[in-house]
């Protein structure tokens, strides 16, 4: 009973240093300021790790969005100082994971479960959403952010013919890569504090590394389907008043891209629904999807879905070499 009132409280003390810092800083309106609070507050009373994600979330977000803050004004018609998001952001970018974090504390309560699917494949696929989540939500942000700043002329996703700066849908080198490392600074979080936090034999918190290049594929794939709900549902227009890229029609706008379906809240919510994959693979990785191998006294975990190898990471090891599958690795 002792952790569980320290636990919470610890929560609602950090809580609130970061929503007021927030807010004296103008990256959240006063909504979104009480949003976050109770959002992030839920995230560290049940488990550290998700609220360290978030903030890692929260905060390269918020810096990224400073970034080059006069060049955004030029190009951005919806520029806000700081980014001063409102509750439905905070929501939009927080609330599905908020939901699964509590869902998985029901079932485990305090504990901090490895992601092990022998042990419990619900619970890891859940966990699977959260990182999902985060992944594609950062993956997002960092792409559009950096993405801009690009000096290289962005593309149009679904036709890669060249379009204006803001333009939705439209992506470069630069912001696609940056999704893609937003991504596994997600799973490295996860991973590296659950090193102290989650009591794992050493095979299973091995298997942990599998999240790293996991959510950086949800990083990437978060910020592709962004680009191409934004090039075809999404309306882009010129304004040759304003001379910025608008995203509504009007008589002084010319067409660019798009239909007049959804606006970027709309967008966002449906792209947040689609990251969850990484919860169903994170709950089936067994012996047919995970391999560990020191080749050459460099050990490598392989990971591999329906048989194929989608990517791999090299630890260097004086190891010799040898090959374990996880049912000798969780014994």
């Amino acid at each position: 009973m002792e952790y569980n009132l320290i636990q919470p409280s610890v929560a609602v003390i950090i809580a609130s240093i970061i929503a007021f810092r927030a807010y004296r800083r103008k990256s959240l309106n006063l909504s979104g300021a009480l949003a976050g609070f109770i959002v992030m507050s839920t995230h560290f009373a049940i488990n550290y790790r998700y609220g360290a994600v978030l903030l890692v979330f929260f905060f390269t977000s918020s810096k990224l969005t400073k970034v080059g803050e006069e060049k955004k004004r030029v190009v951005d018609a919806d520029f806000k100082e700081g980014g001063q998001r409102n509750w439905v952001q905070v929501l939009f970018n927080s609330g599905i994971a908020t939901v699964l974090a509590v869902i998985i504390w029901k079932i485990t309560g305090w504990q901090d479960k490895c992601l092990d699917s022998k042990d419990s494949a619900l619970v890891t696929a859940l966990i699977g959403g959260i990182l999902g989540h985060y992944s594609c939500c950062n993956g997002d942000t960092w792409s559009s952010e950096l993405g801009i700043l690009s000096d290289a002329t962005p593309r149009l996703i679904t036709n890669f013919k060249p379009v204006r700066k803001g333009t939705n849908g439209a992506v470069t080198n630069a912001g696609l890569l940056a999704a893609t490392a937003a991504g596994a600074v997600i799973g490295l979080t996860f991973v590296l504090l659950g090193f102290f936090t989650a009591k794992c034999d050493y095979g299973t918190t091995l298997k942990q590394l599998l999240v790293i290049p996991l959510a950086a594929v949800a990083g990437l794939c978060g910020s592709v389907i962004d680009s191409l709900l934004g090039a075809t549902v999404q309306f882009s227009g010129f304004c040759t008043v304003r001379n910025k890229v608008v995203g509504k029609p009007g008589p002084t706008v010319k067409r660019i891209s798009g239909l007049n379906i959804l606006d970027n809240n709309a967008v966002n919510l449906v792209l947040l629904c689609v990251p969850l994959f990484l919860a169903p693979v994170l709950g089936n990785l067994d012996s047919q999807h995970f391999k560990l191998s020191l080749v050459d006294k460099k050990p490598s975990i392989i990971l591999k879905i329906d048989g194929s190898r989608l990517t791999r990471i090299e630890i260097l090891s004086r190891v010799s070499k040898f090959d374990l599958l996880p049912s000798q690795l969780l014994n």
